[in-house]
């Protein structure tokens, strides 16, 4: 058996035991008490609105998703890159990335209300049941990708060749990337929508707290939770994994192809990666073991110790791999290797701890903004702002000495290692991720259906620790698809210079003292903005409909605000499920009008240029908005536990906390919708483009 099987055959087996945990965690979570009556009726409605929505949001994406498969297919009668191969890929990535969320979604609906009930235990099993239930989305996540690429390869390369599989991986990714945009959108404009719309009207019109069932958008704010933030990020870092992954094994085909390296450096190279992903799953399942806390005050070290036991395992792993697998690979020694891929995993580091630095209510970017709390709304916004634009500074300079670390020990290649072993540690990450939103319906379980204080308390605890965590979750995917984007940039270049090369025509430079280039760079900077500001109207159209719905319900359902009106949950659910699917549309096509209106007419070198600045006004957009606005609803949530400022304590329903109100309903669509929403357009933008780069050549050379 050649080192090509042996490879793929790890990467099902690794894919398969992440698939198996997965459901052996599931079926052991199931087992677990859901509480009262009344708790199982709160939880069937959060089950049923998710998964209705769900269902409708890829019904509408499957139409688009059959347009491309068909264009795709029918390409393939004129250009040799498109075909069924190419076909096959995008529609496995795209079945596994919607699967990977619908998988998201169910478990954290089902986990919500065990945590709940768990609660009455105290912190510590309550900690443990909801971060284990977070790490089944993490390890299906993780386990989905390196199974899928891994199966597709050796398919594709038993029909097609070395060269057929790897000219349609590109086709995967597509995939992969075109269903994560839309979750991302969808299941962002929903969660806000609703939340925006239930604070408005329920905290400051009405004056109820948080999650009171009184409020008829109380349901559809739980829904919100599952379909962003579970269904949403898991799409999002699958495809975030995937992508970077077949960057990775197309700059390494690039890069190692006919230099005289040999068929099995050349192999090896291909395949680094991608085993990188498979060790990741058995680090990732040591790594859930680590995780506990004993008190309130230690949830977030219980955490990181999860996620920091998964990077020194991975390190070490790694290097006895790397030493072994890659020694005699290319010009660089296997130790170079090892460096690159020790960076990304250095990487991930620095971005978890500066964006706990900006998020958390124990530093002072947050602190500050319950400061400026104080004098006004103006002022907390103006804070929020400032916390946000301020928040670029050190993950970018962290992923600039990153490229460049890793550049200096194995070049370009080293950064596309570097960026898989970041993309690693995403079955971890995606676990404290997914601890979020199930703590935070857990805490929406426990108010709706009146469990004790000492509850609550347990689950308000839980909840404060898991909107930092959630922070953190979209600085890491934001920070590793710069490096991803930064990948298929370089093989962008590639395949254009080679394209170039077939027909007689010298290659193209990509300064930008060539104006075609700058203006490329000025467009695509454009392209974040316009995006950003399209899933922000969405959010306010959508919000504005529910808005207007809940008044109507206070104004004209009688008993409501005594308790003995019930709302029409039901209602709530449904608008806010039509307005967000209707409103993910448009901008959801800009990532891809992009590149044709521009790219198509008017050359490979503004193509080039557009993908560059896309990628650069992309990563500080992306970073502002979701640091700031986590850092927002953290102020807010600082003031609610009593926040003490010039010999002052204030409290929920002060007029600082009415401010700080505004800076979340503000700070929501940020760091729910638009920000991480970012990650997959700037890829959808690098993947497209070299999607149509035979059609690009066949206009343009």
């Amino acid at each position: 058996m050649n080192v090509f099987d042996e490879a793929m055959i790890f990467g099902i087996i690794a894919g398969l035991i992440a698939v198996i945990y997965s459901v052996a965690v599931t079926i052991w979570a199931l087992k677990h008490d859901e509480g009262s009556e009344k708790m199982k009726q709160i939880a069937k409605a959060i089950q049923e609105g998710a998964t209705a929505f769900l269902n409708r949001q890829y019904r509408t994406v499957a139409i688009v998703g059959i347009i491309i498969f068909a264009l795709i297919l029918i390409g393939g009668y004129w250009i040799p890159q498109f075909g069924i191969l190419t076909a096959s890929g995008f529609l496995l990535g795209a079945v596994l990335s919607a699967l990977a969320g619908y998988l998201g979604m169910f478990n954290a609906v089902r986990a919500n209300i065990r945590t709940a009930q768990i609660a009455h235990k105290g912190v510590k099993p309550a900690l443990k049941f909801a971060f284990k239930g977070g790490s089944v989305t993490g390890l299906m996540v993780l386990g989905l990708g390196v199974l899928g690429i891994s199966v597709f390869m050796l398919i594709g390369h038993s029909v097609s060749g070395l060269d057929g599989v790897i000219n349609s991986l590109i086709g995967f990714a597509f995939g992969c990337s075109l269903i994560s945009v839309f979750a991302r959108l969808g299941g962002g404009i929903y969660t806000k929508a609703a939340d925006v719309g239930a604070d408005l009207v329920g905290k400051v019109e009405a004056g109820i707290p948080e999650d009171d069932p009184r409020n008829p958008a109380v349901i559809a704010d739980q829904v919100g939770d599952n379909v962003g933030d579970c269904a949403g990020m898991a799409a999002d870092v699958f495809e975030t994994f995937a992508v970077t992954i077949i960057a990775s094994i197309l700059l390494a085909y690039s890069a190692f192809r006919g230099h005289g390296y040999g068929e099995t450096a050349l192999m090896k190279a291909i395949l680094y990666p991608l085993l990188l992903g498979g060790i990741a799953v058995f680090t990732s399942i040591a790594g859930v073991f680590f995780v506990s806390a004993p008190t309130k005050e230690k949830i977030m070290q219980g955490l990181y110790k999860g996620l920091f036991a998964t990077g020194i395992i991975s390190a070490v792993v790694y290097y006895f791999f790397t030493m072994r697998f890659m020694n005699g690979v290319g010009d660089h020694s296997a130790m170079d290797y090892y460096y690159s891929a020790l960076v990304g995993l250095v990487l991930t580091g620095l971005i978890i701890v500066i964006t706990d630095y900006f998020t958390s209510t124990s530093f002072s970017p947050v602190k500050s903004i319950a400061k400026a709390s104080t004098t006004g709304h103006g002022t907390n916004i103006i804070a929020g702002l400032a916390v946000g634009q301020m928040s670029t500074a050190l993950p970018v300079i962290a992923i600039a000495f990153g490229i460049l670390l890793s550049y200096h020990f194995a070049g370009f290649y080293g950064v596309a290692v570097a960026a898989s072993s970041m993309l690693s540690m995403a079955g971890m990450v995606i676990a404290v991720d997914s601890f979020g939103p199930i703590t935070d319906n857990a805490g929406g379980i426990a108010e709706m259906s009146e469990l004790p204080e000492d509850v609550r308390e347990t689950t308000d605890a839980l909840d404060a620790v898991g909107n930092t965590t959630k922070a953190v979750t979209k600085g890491y995917a934001i920070g590793s698809a710069a490096l991803a984007a930064i990948v298929l940039f370089g093989e962008y270049s590639d395949l254009i210079q080679e394209g170039l090369n077939k027909v007689g025509l010298p290659n193209l430079s990509f300064s930008i003292a060539q104006p075609n280039v700058l203006i490329g760079l000025f467009l695509g900077a454009m392209l974040p903005y316009i995006f950003a500001s399209l899933a922000m109207k969405s959010v306010g159209k959508a919000a504005g409909d529910i808005v207007v719905e809940v008044r109507r319900q206070f104004k004209e359902i009688p008993g409501i605000m005594e308790g003995t009106g019930k709302p029409e949950y039901g209602k709530c659910v449904d608008i806010v499920t039509k307005s967000s699917l209707r409103e993910m549309i448009l901008p959801a096509f800009i990532p891809i009008a992009g590149p044709i209106v521009f790219g198509l007419t008017m050359g490979p070198q503004v193509l080039g240029g557009i993908l560059l600045g896309t990628i650069i006004s992309g990563l500080f957009v992306a970073i502002s908005m979701t640091s700031g606005g986590a850092a927002w609803d953290n102020a807010k949530k600082l003031i609610e536990k009593g926040f003490e400022y010039n010999g002052q304590t204030y409290r929920k329903g002060s007029e600082a906390h009415k401010a700080a109100v505004t800076g979340d309903t503000v700070g929501d669509p940020y760091k729910d919708t638009a920000g991480p929403a970012i990650n997959p357009m700037i890829k959808v933008v690098n993947i497209f483009t070299i999607l149509i780069i035979p059609i690009v050549l066949l206009l343009w050379s």
